[in-house]
């Protein structure tokens, strides 16, 4: 027997049902931080500085695009095989 339950709600009031803190004033901190530190690296045109920043706010830890793409294609072929090994039973 399968139940297929659908709730609208907005993303506030699911986070609010479930108890979770509100976080909107931390983000819009955060996030005017780091709109004036990527302004300030563009007005510079540091590579090095703009590269930085971009890897410190990559979730994860990842050092650079590379990473996060080696992460995703090993997910995805990890799936993959996963199916294909389904299928063959």
């Amino acid at each position: 027997m399968k139940f297929t339950i659908d709730i609208d709600c907005t993303p506030q009031e699911a986070r609010a049902f479930f108890g979770l803190p509100d976080v909107t004033a931390l983000h819009e901190t955060m996030l005017k931080e780091f709109e004036e530190r990527m302004r300030s690296s563009m007005n510079t045109m540091d590579p090095e500085a703009m590269a930085s920043m971009m890897t410190s706010g990559m979730p994860g830890g990842f050092s650079g695009f590379g990473d996060m793409q080696k992460t995703f294609w090993t997910q995805m072929m990890g799936m993959a095989g996963a199916a294909q090994n389904k299928d063959g039973d």
